[in-house]
C-alpha cells in the first residue's frame, strides 16, 4: 500500500514519518474464527451475530458476545461452501449468504434455511432488507437488482457502466446506494427506480454505506477519496481521506458502518486499519490495527467487517480473527 519513492535517500524520511503517524491501538481482545482465514464474512447491525465464510469449515453462523459457533451454513448437505458475500436483516432475524452464484436466506434463531435462488448475475456484494424480504445484489453485469426474496422476481435493475462492487439499504427500504468500477457512487429511490444523486469519483468504488435513515452516505474509492455526502442533497459533507499534503494519503476502505444514531462512522481499510469518526465533523475519534497472526508473517490484514457493540467496537478480517475494540 505504500507509494514507492523515486529518490533512495528520501525512503528513510517516509518510512520514519509513517511510522510516527501510525497511533492506532491494539485490539483488547480478539478470536479466532476461522482456522485457515476467510473468503468473506459480516457482522450483524446489534454486534450479536458474524457470518463467516471459510475455507476450512465453510459457511457458519457466530454468536459474539459468546464467541460460540451457532451453526453451520452450508448451501449443499456434505459439502463446504465457498461463500463469496453475506449480510443480515437490520434486527438480524435472518442472514443471507452467497457462493457467486446462488443465495440461501436463513433464520438466525433457528439455524435453518429459509429459501433459496439463484442470481442473474455474478454476485460481488449484498444487503439484505427487514424480515429477510428483498435482497439488494450489487453483480459483475453492471446492474444492481433488488430481488423478492418470498414472492420472487426482481422488483427495481438499478443500471451503471461497470460492475457494481458495492451496495446498501436504508432500514426503510426507500434508498439504495451503490458504487461500481465506473467510477460513480449513486443514491437511488427505490420506490422509482431513479437515481437521487451521483458522485464521481477517481477510482472504482470499493465501498459504500447508507446510515440506518438514509440521510448520510459513505462512499469510497480504491486508493482515493473517502466521503461522506447528503443522500437529500448530493452535497458532499466530509472527505476522510486523499491527496492532499506533502505525503498523498492513499488509503483503500473496504468496510464501513454507522453507528445506529448516524453519529458515528466505523471504517475498515485493506491494511488492517480500523477507524471510528465523527460522521458530523469527519474528525477521527480512534483508530486500532487489527490482530496478526504471526507477528513475523504478513503485515496486515484486510478487514472483511466492522460493527457496533455496547460499548465496544468489532472488525473481522480476512484472517479470520475477530477484533474486540475499546
Amino acid at each position: 500500500m505504500f507509494k514507492r519513492s523515486l529518490r533512495l535517500l528520501a525512503i528513510p524520511l517516509l518510512v520514519s514519518t509513517l511510522a510516527a503517524c501510525d497511533q492506532a491501538n491494539t485490539p483488547t481482545t480478539f478470536f479466532e474464527y476461522a482456522t485457515l482465514g476467510a473468503f468473506s464474512a459480516d457482522i450483524s447491525a446489534d454486534g450479536h451475530y458474524a457470518v463467516i465464510g471459510s475455507q476450512q469449515e465453510g459457511g457458519s453462523l457466530w454468536d459474539i458476545q459468546k464467541n460460540a459457533r451457532l451453526f453451520d451454513w452450508n448451501h449443499r448437505q456434505g459439502e463446504l461452501s465457498i461463500i463469496a458475500e453475506s449480510g443480515f436483516s437490520p434486527e438480524a432475524n435472518f442472514a443471507v449468504t452467497a457462493t457467486q452464484q446462488d443465495l440461501v436466506l436463513w433464520h438466525t434463531l433457528t439455524g435453518q434455511p429459509e429459501w433459496f435462488w439463484s442470481s442473474p448475475g455474478e454476485i460481488l456484494d449484498l444487503a439484505l432488507s427487514s424480515e429477510g424480504d428483498y435482497a439488494l445484489l450489487g453483480l459483475s453485469n453492471h446492474e444492481a437488482v433488488y430481488f423478492d426474496i418470498k414472492n420472487g422476481g426482481v422488483r427495481q435493475k438499478l443500471r451503471h457502466q461497470g460492475r457494481v462492487r458495492s451496495v446498501a439499504l436504508s432500514a426503510d427500504r426507500h434508498i439504495a446506494l451503490t458504487g461500481s468500477d465506473d467510477y460513480q457512487t449513486t443514491a437511488w429511490n427505490m420506490d422509482t427506480g431513479e437515481p437521487l444523486h451521483q458522485i464521481s469519483l477517481d477510482n472504482i468504488i470499493d465501498v459504500v454505506a447508507l446510515s440506518p435513515n438514509g440521510q448520510l452516505a459513505f462512499s469510497a474509492s480504491n486508493l482515493d477519496k473517502a466521503i461522506i455526502w447528503d443522500t437529500e442533497t448530493g452535497e458532499i459533507r466530509q472527505t476522510l481521506s486523499g491527496t492532499e499534503g506533502f505525503f498523498p494519503k492513499r488509503v483503500s476502505y473496504v468496510a464501513a458502518r454507522f453507528s445506529q444514531n448516524s453519529a458515528q462512522l466505523l471504517t475498515g481499510t485493506a491494511a488492517g486499519l480500523i477507524q471510528l469518526w465523527d460522521s458530523a465533523t469527519g474528525e477521527e475519534l480512534k483508530s486500532w490495527r487489527a490482530h496478526k497472526r504471526d507477528a513475523y508473517g504478513p503485515t496486515s490484514t484486510s478487514i472483511y467487517s466492522v460493527g457496533f457493540g455496547s460499548g465496544e467496537y468489532y472488525a473481522i478480517g480476512s484472517n479470520g480473527i475477530m477484533n474486540v475494540l475499546k
